[in-house]
C-alpha cells in the first residue's frame, strides 16, 4: 500500500511538470500549480522543493530560460524580443539581465556563439529535477519491428560532447540550405559510443537527415550514409531527450538479457520524431532503435 501511495504522489507531482512544460508563457503561480497537483497551496512549494531539490519558482524560471536558449541557438530567425516576451519578461532588458546572470552571456552574444559549458552547468538543476523520480521502463514498452533501409545525409560530431550544440547549429543551417527540414526529412542520431566511457576527443555522434537521393559529392558539409534494414527493438521515450542514457541502459542492461535476442553489427540509434523547442519538452518524442539479428 505504501509503495502504491508513493507512486500516486509522484504521479501528481509529475503532472505539474507536464503542466509547466505546456504553459511556460502563462502566469505559473504556486496557487495554480498546487491546484494541478491537488495539494494544499500552503505546503506545495515545500513539497516540490523536497521532491525535486529545487524551488518551483526556480524550476519555472530555468524552464523558460532553457527554452529561450534553444530558440536563440537553434531557431536563429526568431526575434529576441519575442523570445523575451514568451519567457515571461516585460521587455528585452529584464530578459537580458536574467539570461546573462544565468549563463554569463547576453542573449545576442549567445545566439552568435554559445558558450555551452556554463549553460550546461546553469541548467543542471532543472534537468536533474526533470529526471528525478521518473517511472522505470518496462519490457512491454519495447517493440520489435522490421526497419527498411534508410539513405541518410550524415554530419558527424567528433570531439567533446559539450560542443554538440555547435554541430547541431551547422546541421540545421545545412538542412535549411538543402531544403530538408524535419517535417519532410526524418531526423536520426547514430550513437557510436558512450560519452561517459569515451575520451572526449574520441567521442562520435552522427546527425542524420533522411534523403531520397544522394548528396552531391561536392557538398563537403555532409557524407552519404545508410541506416541498414533489419530487425530492431524500439523503445519510445516521451519527454526530455537531453540524456538518452537511462533508456539506452535499460535496453542493454535489462531488456536484452531477458529477451533472448542477439545484436547485429550496427550502432544503436535514435529517431527524433518531434523535438524541443518545436514542441513542449514534455511532449518531445524520441524512438531508440537497438539493431537485432
Amino acid at each position: 500500500m505504501k509503495a502504491e501511495a508513493a507512486k500516486t504522489y509522484h504521479a501528481r507531482m509529475q503532472r505539474v511538470l507536464v503542466y509547466i512544460d505546456g504553459r511556460l508563457e502563462d502566469d505559473l503561480s504556486v496557487e495554480s500549480l498546487s491546484g494541478v497537483a491537488a495539494f494544499s497551496k500552503f505546503h506545495f512549494h515545500r513539497q516540490f522543493s523536497a521532491l525535486f531539490g529545487i524551488s518551483v519558482h526556480r524550476y519555472v524560471q530555468l524552464g523558460r530560460l532553457k527554452r529561450a536558449a534553444h530558440r536563440l541557438a537553434f531557431r536563429r530567425d526568431e526575434p529576441i524580443l519575442q523570445i523575451a516576451l514568451d519567457s515571461g519578461y516585460a521587455g528585452p532588458e529584464a530578459f537580458t539581465r536574467a539570461f546573462r546572470q544565468l549563463v554569463g552571456q547576453t542573449p545576442s552574444a549567445f545566439r552568435k556563439q554559445p558558450d555551452w559549458t556554463p549553460w550546461q552547468t546553469a541548467i543542471g538543476p532543472f534537468n536533474q529535477a526533470r529526471s528525478a523520480h521518473m517511472s522505470d521502463f518496462t519490457d512491454d514498452q519495447v517493440r520489435i519491428i522490421e526497419v527498411p533501409a534508410t539513405p541518410v545525409a550524415i554530419m558527424s560530431h567528433r570531439g567533446h560532447p559539450a560542443r554538440i550544440g555547435d554541430t547541431i547549429r551547422r546541421f540545421i543551417a545545412w538542412r535549411k540550405a538543402a531544403a530538408l527540414p524535419p517535417k519532410v526529412s526524418a531526423t536520426f542520431n547514430i550513437l557510436h559510443n558512450d560519452p561517459e566511457t569515451t575520451q572526449p576527443e574520441d567521442y562520435r555522434l552522427d546527425l542524420c537527415a533522411a534523403v531520397t537521393r544522394p548528396v552531391p559529392a561536392e557538398d563537403e558539409a555532409v557524407q552519404n550514409g545508410l541506416i541498414l534494414a533489419g530487425r530492431c527493438a524500439v523503445l519510445r521515450l516521451t519527454g526530455a531527450s537531453d540524456d538518452l542514457k537511462p533508456a539506452v541502459s535499460f535496453l542493454y542492461r535489462d531488456w536484452l538479457p531477458r529477451s533472448g535476442e542477439d545484436l547485429r553489427d550496427f550502432p544503436i540509434y535514435a529517431q527524433r520524431v518531434s523535438f524541443f523547442p518545436d514542441v513542449a519538452e514534455g511532449e518531445a518524442i524520441t524512438d531508440i532503435f537497438l539493431p537485432l539479428r
